[in-house]
C-alpha cells in the first residue's frame, strides 16, 4: 500500500508516494539517523518515498501510543515506506512474522536493506497481492494514505482490517485536519469497533478491535 502523504519533507513531491518506483540505485541511497524501539540506528532512505528525510510526526505519534506488538503471529505494517513501523514491530517481536506492505518497489527495497543490516530475519517486504490469502493478522499498525481519496482508502481498509484475527487490534494514525474524525465515524458505521486512544500534535490514533462486520462486506 502507498505510504501516507502528510507531512512531506522539503523538496518532496507528494504525488510520488502513490506511484511504483524502481529500487533505489546506490547513487540515490542516503543515511538517516533515527531512534526506533528504544535503539539509535542508521537506516537507508531514498527519494520517491514518503518522508525520506525524517521520521514523520504521525508515525512518531503512532509508535509512542501503540502497545507492544504481539510476540507471535503475523503483524502488518500497511504503507511501510522505508520501514520505521515494520522495523519497530520486528525488533519488539522477533518471534513474529512482520509483513511490510507497500506498492512502491523502492520502499520495499529499502525495508529489505534496513532489515538485513539490523539482522531482522522476520521481516517480509511485499506488495499487497503477494501476501497469502490465508494470513490472519495478530496486529496491524498504519499511517494510512488519506490523500488517495475516500473510496480508495475505504477499499484498502476493508481489505486489510477484515484479515484481523478475532482477538486482534489495528492502530491507525490520522491527521485531524485530514479527516480523522470522519474516518472514525465511517469505521463505526461499517461495523468496526473503533476507539480514539490518543490525540497529539494534530493527529488521532484509532484502535479497531477485530474485523467486526467489515469481514462480511
Amino acid at each position: 500500500m502507498p505510504s501516507p502523504t502528510p507531512p512531506t519533507s522539503p523538496g518532496e513531491d507528494p504525488g510520488d508516494h502513490y506511484f511504483t518506483a524502481a529500487p533505489a540505485s546506490s547513487a540515490e541511497l542516503r543515511r538517516l539517523d533515527v531512534r526506533l524501539a528504544g535503539r539509535d540506528m542508521s537506516v537507508w532512505t531514498a527519494g520517491g518515498i514518503f518522508s525520506p528525510g525524517r521520521l514523520d510526526l504521525g508515525t512518531q505519534v503512532l509508535l509512542r501510543t501503540v502497545p507492544g506488538p504481539p510476540s507471535s503471529g503475523h503483524l502488518l505494517d500497511l504503507g511501510c515506506g522505508w520501514g520505521p513501523v515494520a522495523l519497530t514491530m520486528a525488533l519488539g517481536s522477533p518471534g513474529a512474522t512482520v509483513w511490510a506492505v507497500d506498492v512502491n518497489e523502492r520502499a520495499l527495497d529499502l525495508v529489505r536493506r534496513n532489515a538485513a543490516e539490523l539482522g531482522l530475519t522476520n521481516v517480509v517486504a511485499a506488495r499487497p497481492d503477494d501476501v497469502p490469502d490465508d494470513v490472519r493478522l495478530a496486529a496491524l499498525w498504519s499511517n494510512p494514505p488519506i490523500r488517495v481519496g475516500k473510496e480508495a482508502l475505504h477499499t484498502m481498509l476493508r481489505r486489510w482490517l477484515s484479515r484481523l484475527a478475532p482477538d486482534a487490534a489495528a492502530h491507525l494514525v490520522v491527521q485531524r485536519n485530514l479527516g480523522a474524525d470522519s474516518l472514525q465515524r465511517w469505521l463505526e458505521e461499517a461495523g468496526a469497533a473503533t476507539t480514539r486512544v490518543a490525540s497529539a500534535k494534530g493527529f488521532r490514533v484509532l484502535r479497531i478491535d477485530g474485523p467486526g462486520t467489515l469481514a462480511a462486506r
